[in-house]
């Protein structure tokens, strides 16, 4: 009778087992020695006295003992090997620098950090109608011969054609630039409703441009600096000056060596 009282709780199947035993066991380690937890002690106890969980105990440590018998690879096993352990920490850093997606963050972190870079710098130099300088080698770079009215004169001569046709004021040509041969000109309006004189040269295909100094957004008088300034935009350079208001640039497409013969031996 004994017997037959032992036998039974084999015929009960693991999933007759209370939901909170079912999940214990589910997630006992295979080493039960490593069970510290009271309540997986006892699911484990109840979950023994089932025959389905007997076969799956034992299907597990077979597939233990197989696993460990798979002889390890000698490149493979140096990982693991107790120097390898120890000086990890210290090559962690290397394995870090190798995967693939922190090389391509760090690309791309030295790319933004280089654009701001750059933006630094061009902007470290500026003046006062230096962006409205900028946005005008755009336009003297897409601009044609044939949008301009030729004129064929000395530069220095300009100011009184400005005057007289389009009554800008004060727009001269400085002396530096003042002998260069003119092949054209005109006067429009920028998006800002301020009116540009253009001059097109015949040396080195310079480009003139003659606008208002940028204003004191308070005051509204014009921002004065001393001297002569350079921009560069997308292959063409700009030497300005500001004399009553009105500022002048010369442009071309080259960079600051080819402006600074004009203007070297001029005061600041």
């Amino acid at each position: 009778m004994a017997q037959r009282d032992r036998a039974e709780p084999r015929d009960m199947k693991f999933s007759q087992l209370p939901r909170r035993q079912r999940i214990l066991v589910q997630c006992a380690p295979i080493n039960q020695e490593l069970v510290n937890d009271r309540g997986m002690r006892g699911a484990l106890s109840q979950a023994r006295k089932t025959e389905d969980f007997a076969h799956q105990e034992n299907f597990d440590r077979a597939v233990v003992d197989l696993v460990r018998a798979i002889p390890i690879p000698p490149d493979i096993a140096e990982w693991f090997s107790p120097e390898h352990v120890i000086s990890g920490p210290r090559r962690a850093w290397q394995r870090l620098v190798r995967n693939p997606a922190i090389l391509a963050i760090g690309l791309a972190l030295a790319v933004i950090a280089g654009v701001f870079t750059y933006q630094f710098l061009e902007h470290l130099h500026d003046f006062p109608g230096a962006t409205k300088a900028r946005k005008l080698l755009e336009v003297a770079r897409s601009t044609k011969s044939v949008l301009l009215e030729p004129v064929k004169t000395s530069a220095g001569t300009l100011g009184d054609l400005f005057f007289m046709k389009s009554r800008l004021e004060r727009y001269d040509v400085p002396e530096e630039f003042a002998e260069l041969r003119t092949i054209g000109w005109r006067v429009f309006d920028d998006e800002e409703g301020q009116r540009i004189a253009q001059v097109w040269v015949s040396e080195k295909r310079m480009q003139f441009f003659l606008f208002p100094a940028e204003k004191n957004p308070k005051t509204g008088a014009p921002l004065h600096f001393t001297g002569w300034r350079y921009v560069e935009h997308e292959g063409w350079t700009g030497v300005v000056h500001e004399a009553s208001g009105v500022c002048f640039m010369a442009s071309l497409r080259g960079r600051e060596k080819d402006l600074a013969p004009y203007v070297s031996k001029s005061k600041d």
